[in-house]
């Protein structure tokens, strides 16, 4: 029995954040909103096939980092602030390519809130990964950390796939080049892998690092959120 009240709280505290904000970041839309069928088949490819698409990804990447003698001490750091934030970040926004969401893009911001709701899907279930290996630290660090990455791992993923999402969202109704993705893809990169080094090296200490980590990812969700609603109202 504790068996189970221990796993139904650790999915309980993983899950429940990421789909608040999913309905929080769908509802932002005053027009024509999205069907919820599409944002429920983009939630759940960012909580399993992104994630263990991306799992196999980094652990093919990582292989030559880790069997070069030269590369030893910097594999840490490429793993957490290069090859995670790219693998990741290539994975989840492919929900966009699912034929009911694709179908689906039919105004500039609706790429923004897939590609947020496919990031949140993944943290939904990274969430859950890390959550496990947190109960072994007591069970108000596990508070704690699950508390923290309610906020902060929730609001990267879903702010960094947002980018992304835009960009493909652009492609599909202006049926351009799908090169023009890039530069969106590349930012999300940069937002995913900065987040990543705040909080993993502690250049400017635990706490200042965390913080600042915080302060980054809730001014971006917010200007996700505040050009949703401007390309909303142009809609209306």
């Amino acid at each position: 029995m504790a068996s189970f009240l221990t796993w139904g709280l650790l999915v309980f505290l993983s899950f429940l954040p990421p789909l608040v904000y999913t309905i929080w970041i769908r509802n932002t839309e005053r027009c024509h909103r999205q069907q919820w069928l599409s944002i429920f088949l983009c939630f759940l490819w960012g909580a399993t096939i992104a994630v263990v698409a991306a799992l196999i990804l980094e652990i093919i990447l990582q292989i030559p980092l880790e069997s070069s003698v030269s590369l030893t001490e910097v594999t840490p750091f490429l793993a957490v602030v290069v090859i995670a934030p790219v693998v990741e970040e290539f994975t989840k926004p492919l929900a966009l390519r699912l034929r009911s969401v694709k179908n689906n893009l039919s105004e500039m911001e609706d790429g923004l809130i897939y590609g947020a709701v496919a990031g949140l899907g993944f943290s939904a279930t990274e969430n859950l990964l890390y959550g496990y290996s947190f109960f072994s630290e007591g069970f108000v660090i596990f508070l704690v950390l699950m508390a923290t990455r309610s906020v902060g791992g929730c609001l990267l993923h879903a702010s960094a796939t947002a980018l992304t999402g835009y960009g493909f969202g652009k492609t599909v109704m202006k049926k351009s080049s799908f090169f023009g993705v890039l530069p969106y893809f590349l930012l999300a990169i940069f937002l995913h892998g900065f987040y990543n080094f705040l909080v993993s090296y502690e250049l400017f200490g635990v706490l200042s690092g965390l913080i600042l980590a915080f302060l980054f990812v809730i001014f971006a969700i917010s200007m996700i959120r505040k050009k949703i609603r401007t390309l909303d109202g142009q809609n209306c």
